[in-house]
């Protein structure tokens, strides 16, 4: 489920992805299916993610990355590990 970032809390993650890719359109029906909220960013709409995302990829816009409240990040990462992550 998708939330506004106002409404963002301690269990939430935000995925930096863009419309096109599969393997972000996956991750989101699993988060919606799994009942973890996410906030979305699109990479392609917002330069500033876009630059965080080339951060931590080796300088690479690869999607989907997930960044943790606690800084930490996972690119294309199963349900699995999102879940780990959260619950780390």
């Amino acid at each position: 489920m998708t939330v506004p970032a106002a409404a963002v809390d301690l269990d939430m993650v935000t995925m930096y992805s863009t419309k096109w890719c599969g393997y972000c359109r996956r991750l989101k029906r699993q988060l919606d299916q799994a009942g973890l909220a996410y906030r979305e960013v699109d990479i392609e709409r917002d330069a500033t993610a876009a630059k965080f995302v080339e951060g931590v990829n080796g300088g690479n816009q690869t999607v989907p990355v997930i960044e943790f409240e606690d800084g930490r990040t996972a690119t294309n990462p199963s349900l699995a590990q999102v879940q780990a992550g959260l619950a780390a």
